[in-house]
């Protein structure tokens, strides 16, 4: 049994880096779902690399706790024309790490690097006929038509950030990554105290000047960098992370194991909390190159034998109130969910007619891959549930174990099976990115210029279009009862159900901003 005897075993047995109490309050030792293997946020949608991005990179806009638009690097901005052109000004002050001063040019060569990777950005770039800078302050954008959520592209809080890095940097081509971490955020990087697999190390930057006005939550609104040092521990081992937080050797636990909560919450000092009210959806994400997921009759037999509440009881243990099933494409309670075509996920699924099905459909034992992240246990857990249900309805599965970044290397990968490819993996998609079809790529149907995956869904990709011209709510949602129903048709992705992930703090912390792991604003205990 894991006890406090065996945490303080735990913790005495950590490396000499976490040992060593912090004892002064400006210093935060975090541990993060998974080990930071991805520096660069244009290159991968994954979050850790996003939260890692919110760190030492600014946005134009920032997002308030009521998911509204506000300025953030711009001082504002004016539209001329009928809405055909946009002028950006930054604040003055703004600076690089390496001490040189952020230039309109800077931002238009990030952003035209974020637009050829991220789908909003490519949006906004399609409707740009030019994007430039008539001085070192103004960023200026000339349209081909009126594009109103211009600011709301430039400031999304979802995977691909669109973060603004030096133009020596964003000329980097989106397809290789950017080593070389400069940024104008409130944190820098200290490249070489980190450790791949273990450590990451950021301290506050001096040059940096928060954005004046009121605090008012998430990625908008000043950001007080009021700690002095940040460690970010990896610690693949849940008991590990847990032992650690209970012998104080660290601040901050992100994904504390459900299993874990009840002795977590027995200790004084110890909070757990719910910090995400949006949550997260978990995903079985399918490769549509590679046998036997290229077979549209196999994808959607697999989805007829999925149940949710295996794989939500995976992650959350017996902790009522900590997720839902009858998820469908968008998130739960928000405006665009729908109940269209909940059947095949919520009906009594037969696992005997579907293994004739299966058989029927020209299945003939092809190996199946699943990629498994070993070290983030959420990702683990379902990954679980899905090589069972694969295994019993009769597929010849290969489960292969490998840690976060590894999985983010391999599913870039197209080729076969035979020659290292990959069938499918399972992930999570935040609840914030599932409101609505702008930020949600797991339902995008983009063939090879989409997500891995690479589902070619030609009606997927015109329903998501009928909704960003749709002219009312009710237009709106009658969108996305299509793009659900056609994402049971063509099973770009299966949605596991919706989890919400506490995060467990130690007594020096008193609260964090709510959301995804930030760590500007941060109030320490005394």
């Amino acid at each position: 049994m894991f006890n406090q005897a065996s945490a303080a075993a735990l913790a005495a047995a950590l490396s000499p880096s976490i040992v060593t109490a912090a004892t002064k309050a400006q210093v935060l030792k975090f541990v993060p779902q998974a080990d930071l293997g991805v520096l660069d946020p244009i290159w991968t949608t994954a979050y850790i690399t996003r939260n890692h991005g919110y760190l030492v990179y600014d946005t134009l806009y920032g997002l308030d706790d009521q998911y509204r638009v506000v300025p953030q690097m711009v001082q504002g901005h004016v539209v001329e024309k009928d809405g055909l052109v946009w002028k950006l000004t930054l604040r003055p002050g703004l600076v690089f790490h390496d001490n040189t001063p952020v230039r309109a040019v800077d931002v238009v060569a990030s952003i035209k690097r974020w637009g050829k990777r991220d789908a909003f950005g490519k949006e906004l770039l399609a409707q740009t006929d030019e994007l430039s800078a008539p001085s070192d302050s103004v960023v200026q954008f000339r349209l081909k038509k009126p594009f109103p959520q211009l600011p709301a592209a430039l400031g999304k809080l979802t995977s691909t950030m669109p973060c603004i890095m030096p133009e020596r940097l964003a000329r980097t081509d989106p397809s290789t990554q950017v080593t070389e971490i400069v940024g104008s955020g409130p944190y820098r990087l200290l490249a070489k105290e980190r450790i791949e697999g273990s450590l990451v190390v950021y301290e506050k930057f001096a040059g940096y000047k928060p954005s004046t006005g009121p605090a008012v939550g998430r990625t908008g609104g000043p950001k007080i960098a009021t700690l002095d040092r940040i460690e970010w521990h990896t610690m693949p081992d849940p008991a590990t992370a847990a032992a650690a937080l209970q012998a104080g050797e660290v601040d901050w636990v992100e994904q504390p194991l459900a299993d874990l909560l009840p002795l977590l919450k027995e200790q004084k000092g110890i909070k757990i909390d719910l910090n995400d009210p949006s949550g997260s959806i978990g995903s079985l994400r399918l490769n549509h190159l590679t046998a036997p997921f290229n077979n549209p009759a196999i994808r959607r037999i697999l989805l007829g034998v999925i149940n949710q509440a295996d794989f939500m009881s995976a992650v959350v243990g017996n902790n009522p109130g900590m997720s839902r099933t009858g998820v469908g494409v968008f998130t739960p309670g928000t405006p665009m969910a729908s109940t269209a075509g909940m059947s095949v996920l919520t009906g009594p699924g037969d696992m005997a007619k579907a293994k004739a099905a299966l058989k029927a459909a020209g299945y003939n034992g092809e190996p199946v891959v699943i990629l498994a992240a070993s070290d983030a246990a959420n990702m683990r857990s379902m990954s679980d549930v899905a090589a069972d249900t694969m295994k019993r309805l009769g597929m010849n599965v290969d489960y292969q174990s490998l840690d976060w970044g590894m999985v983010q290397k391999r599913r870039t990968s197209r080729a076969s099976i035979k020659e290292g490819g990959w069938s499918c993996l399972c992930t999570s998609i935040a609840g914030i990115e599932a409101l609505d079809p702008s930020s949600h790529q797991n339902s995008r149907g983009q063939g090879l210029n989409g997500q891995y995956g690479w589902p070619d869904s030609p009606k997927l990709e015109q329903y998501r279009a009928d909704w960003l011209a749709a002219p009312t709510l009710a237009a709106q949602k009658a969108a996305c009862d299509n793009i659900q129903k056609q994402v049971f048709e063509d099973v770009p992705y299966i949605p596991l159900g919706q989890f919400f992930q506490p995060v467990a703090y130690g007594p020096r912390i008193a609260s964090v901003p709510q959301g995804f792991p930030q760590f500007y604003n941060v109030k320490m205990a005394g």
